[in-house]
């Protein structure tokens, strides 16, 4: 695996406003402004103090998932914290069955605990990187890749997966890393259950015709209707979150609003179950840390 390929695994917008200037960079869309949302307020895990990015709040919110720095010096892993109250948290360790030598990252699950995340262990293998295993007691069991999401080219990695609460519909990123020093594009993916396997919908760019643009979009995150889509877009100076709504599961989602509660270097959103509070990793100087909005 090369530093590239580690590199725009672990997708830190940090990295690619460290090699482009604003002249390279998209220029800033017209965009509304969503403002449902309160002041944040940072999250706190006890018995923890390192860098916590690409949250993932447990549908019932019993568990706080994260990695730490995806910077390519670290050694990425997942790790896991229980709740003490919406802000509150106490670190219980690493997530046994899934951290390798590897990146190891962007953890999700759905409401039967199959657990998903990103990992770069086998890409010079299998072109594959979104993994799938069960979540029990602090250990994925049968970690192994989810079938049917990599389309099997080299330099397409799809990374920022989050599975549906009902565990029938996957979420997740093509990047195309064929033109060089960064991604030619970055845009979101549908995929549905089919048996033990996924599909890539056949819908899926009808129903993502108004989220994915030229900038890069990454990091979605779903409600349990699966009508409310939260994302990150780098489209400028700093990444900054958005969220689009539709009326049914069967139509496209509609013009991305800007979420207007947070300020500065902000993204990978996690919803949580009952739809309220909204949890996202955040860049405080040269550390990451964990806050959350409510509405």
């Amino acid at each position: 695996m090369t530093l590239l390929l580690q590199k725009l695994f672990a997708f830190s917008a940090l990295f690619f406003l460290a090699t482009c200037s604003p002249s390279q960079q998209k220029g800033a869309l017209p965009e509304g402004q969503y403002t449902a949302f309160g002041k944040p307020q940072r999250v706190t895990i006890r018995g923890y103090d390192g860098d916590t990015m690409e949250p993932f709040i447990s549908k019932d919110g019993h568990f706080l998932f994260f990695n730490n720095s995806n910077d390519p010096a670290a050694n990425t892993n997942l790790y896991f914290a229980e709740r003490v109250d919406d802000v509150t948290f106490v670190f219980k360790g690493e997530i046994a069955g899934v951290n390798t030598p590897a990146l190891d990252a962007v953890a999700s699950m759905d409401s039967q605990g199959n657990f998903y995340f990103v990992t770069t262990r086998s890409y010079g293998q299998t072109l594959s990187t979104i993994y799938r295993g069960h979540f029990v007691n602090g250990t994925v069991i049968d970690a192994e890749i989810a079938p049917g999401i990599s389309p099997k080219r080299p330099g397409i990695v799809n990374f920022d997966a989050e599975i549906s609460g009902d565990g029938n519909t996957l979420f997740f990123v093509d990047g195309d890393l064929t033109g060089g020093l960064l991604p030619k594009s970055a845009d979101l993916v549908i995929a549905e259950r089919d048996g033990a396997s996924f599909r890539r919908s056949a819908t899926s760019a009808e129903q993502l015709k108004n989220v994915n643009t030229k900038a890069l979009e990454y990091a979605p995150a779903i409600s349990q209707d699966l009508l409310e889509l939260f994302f990150t877009r780098l489209n400028g100076t700093e990444p900054a979150i958005y969220r689009a709504v539709r009326n049914n599961a069967r139509e496209p989602f509609g013009i991305p609003e800007k979420v207007a509660a947070m300020s500065g270097f902000v993204e990978a959103p996690t919803l949580s179950g009952d739809g309220k509070s909204l949890y996202y990793h955040k860049r405080e100087g040269s550390r990451f840390v964990i806050e959350r909005v409510v509405r």
